[in-house]
């Protein structure tokens, strides 16, 4: 049997949540002991604000819609050295955020992202994913960061993410975390995850319109000039090659969601790249 060590009280994780009630349950009861869990409500009409109240979470209310309005408004809201970004619709397990949280105390990277890797039929529609690896393209282009997925479970030091200056409040957030991340040297490492079908429709790639307004939002990011980052978002620590951290055994996810499988084997080890460094 796999033991963990208990996380020291210092994460917080932040949840955009759109009416999402019916997978609440299941991923407050998956975040790991000691963490805050930061619902952003972000106009949800049925009850699950009072719902994640209910069941120990912090919500934050954030009035102007968009994902990145509310994930922005979850890391100002914030207090914890650690940040960890996941969504709320049961896609993905909070669990599998500690190995992540490991590895950014450790030093051995700066941002540490989240590759879905699909369980069963419906986890990521074809549009969808047609998108992200168009989308991973064109951050390579942009930056030299070889990565596969622009997914949103992540983990890296608050801090350092505000001296980022982000500022999209749409799709484009987590593109232009990672954007400006290589632009300011940061080591970004990757590693799979199981992403499961989520509970209830999709807000964004659950429909073309919806890619189709979250691939625009992003090009418009990959277009901006590079932006002068504080001396407080760049990183200065040592490279080195991340030790396995296993991941904790996974719980199933409430109908429609399958259960989740064992994280997959880390992504493959450092390549060299313009801005940023990624594993």
């Amino acid at each position: 049997m796999t033991t963990f060590p208990v996380p020291d009280p210092d994460v917080d994780l932040v949840l955009p949540c759109l009416n999402e009630a019916g997978a609440l349950p299941w991923v407050l009861s998956r975040i790991p002991s000691g963490w805050r869990a930061l619902v952003v409500d972000n106009g949800s009409t049925d009850g699950s604000a009072d719902l994640a109240r209910a069941l120990g979470a912090t919500v934050v209310r954030e009035e102007r819609r968009g994902f990145g309005a509310a994930c922005h408004a979850g890391l100002s809201a914030a207090t914890a050295d650690i940040v960890c970004f996941c969504d709320c619709d049961g896609s993905l397990d909070p669990a599998l955020l500690l190995p992540f949280v490991a590895e950014v105390r450790a030093g051995e990277a700066d941002l540490v992202l989240g590759r879905r890797r699909p369980r069963g039929r419906g986890a990521w529609p074809a549009h969808a994913r047609a998108g992200n690896i168009a989308l991973a393209q064109l951050l390579r282009r942009r930056t030299g960061l070889r990565l596969h997925d622009l997914g949103p479970l992540r983990a890296a030091r608050r801090e350092a993410l505000l001296g980022l200056g982000l500022s999209d409040r749409r799709s484009g957030y987590p593109l232009q975390m990672v954007v400006r991340a290589a632009d300011a040297g940061w080591r970004v490492s990757e590693h799979d995850v199981p992403y499961l079908a989520r509970t209830g429709v999709s807000k964004v790639t659950g429909t073309w319109r919806g890619t189709w307004q979250a691939v625009r939002d992003m090009r418009r990011v990959l277009a901006e000039p590079p932006v002068p980052v504080p001396a407080a978002a760049r990183t200065g620590a040592r490279m080195t090659t991340p030790a396995p951290v296993p991941s904790p055994t996974p719980v199933p996810a409430p109908a429609p969601a399958q259960a989740p499988a064992q994280a997959l084997a880390p992504a493959p080890g450092p390549a060299p790249s313009r801005g940023g460094t990624v594993r």
